[in-house]
């Protein structure tokens, strides 16, 4: 059984086995975790997502897929970069903002990952509701079928934070 853990805080910060990356479908960087991921853990990081746009993912990485990559000066041996949905009041994308957190244990558990750190995807600047995302990120994790042992919320600010624990109970 998997256990979950809240943090707030910094998710580049986080030892554990694998981090995910709330990337954008360039794989090639941006702002909020994304930035965050690339900034502290170097150009590693970056050289390897070419490499990937430049064989598989020619187009970016689709919404709600996760690839793994070296995790660079990070605390963590992968970082698993994930394509959050664009929150949308006409239209429901709830199954690929769950996709993103089942594809993501899916390639934890390729790699052999025990531990791993997600951050609140899709609920920064991709403007999901923080307490719907946590509803799904928290039920999704719940669900899934993985060798994982720990998933570690790492949430920003209190708000998060206490949106996640809302679910967390």
């Amino acid at each position: 059984m998997t256990t979950i853990t809240l943090v707030q805080g910094d998710i580049t910060r986080q030892s554990v086995d694998a981090v995910v990356n709330a990337a954008n479908s360039s794989l090639l960087g941006g702002g909020g975790v994304d930035g965050a991921v690339h900034r502290r853990g170097g150009p590693e990081i970056l050289a390897d997502c070419r490499r990937l746009r430049a064989s598989h993912y020619g187009k970016g990485l689709p919404t709600g897929q996760a690839v793994a990559t070296t995790a660079g000066e990070l605390d963590a041996r992968w970082v698993i970069h994930t394509v959050g949905p664009v929150y949308s009041a006409t239209e429901d994308r709830s199954n690929l903002l769950a996709s993103c957190y089942r594809e993501s244990l899916r390639v934890a558990d390729e790699l052999g990952a025990r531990t791993v750190a997600f951050p609140a995807v899709s609920a920064g600047i991709y403007g999901w509701p923080m307490d719907d995302a946590a509803r799904i990120a928290v039920e999704t994790v719940r669900a899934a079928r993985t060798a994982v042992a720990e998933v570690r919320f790492v949430l920003y600010d209190e708000r998060a934070y206490a949106a996640f624990a809302a679910r967390v109970g």
